[in-house]
């Protein structure tokens, strides 16, 4: 079942970022289908956080669709070689968010190998956010799409886990957040081996 726009416009980003862990997203390229189970995220809270690029109440014309009500796309560019992929959540004008980091290739395996140039069974096909964007096709025309619509979506295939299969640690690469880089907010599926590095508890 197709996630629908209430499940994103929830105002607490940290549990969607553990729910949508087992959540399938979906991307439809061309006709072609490709998914991944999500089994690593990282929320990242709005205007008080100084992690997210809405920090302070920042608006650009890359981070007005924060600002949007939940559902939305936010793709943006990493050290100018790795699209990251983010979902809007919460309500208009309150910018939370949350970032795919990894996702175990499900659907159209065959597709993401070719993207990725080396077979499914290889963890870092899809471990890590610019490799989990890119197995799933996803770039910056992604950006700004409505995820109840048929480019990209999420959907819920019964998959859960209990609190004790999910590690919660502090999130990478956030350094420059200063006390916010300790933040428990990045949220993976204890022992899949699709998780991106560091994958301690």
């Amino acid at each position: 079942m197709k996630l629908p726009r209430s499940y994103y416009e929830n105002q607490n980003v940290l549990f969607l970022a553990q729910d949508l862990l087992g959540k399938v997203l979906f991307t439809e390229i061309d006709g072609r289908i490709t998914s991944g189970i999500i089994v690593e995220t990282e929320a990242y809270f709005g205007i008080q956080d100084k992690a997210s690029h809405a920090y302070g109440g920042r608006r650009t014309d890359r981070t007005e669709i924060l600002y949007s009500s939940g559902g939305i796309s936010y793709v943006y560019l990493c050290y100018g070689i790795h699209h990251l992929f983010n979902i809007v959540t919460s309500v208009k004008d309150e910018p939370h968010a949350v970032l795919i980091r990894a996702v175990e290739p499900s659907t159209g395996k065959d597709i993401m190998e070719f993207r990725r140039n080396m077979p499914a069974s290889k963890a870092a096909i899809s471990s890590g956010p610019g490799s989990a964007a890119k197995a799933l096709g996803i770039d910056r025309s992604f950006n700004k799409k409505d995820l109840t619509a048929h480019e990209i979506w999420i959907e819920d295939h019964g998959i859960l886990y209990t609190t004790d299969e999910i590690a919660v640690t502090t999130r990478i690469g956030v350094d420059y957040a200063q006390e916010d880089a300790l933040l428990p907010w990045r949220f993976f599926v204890k022992g899949n081996r699709y998780v991106s590095r560091p994958n301690k508890e």
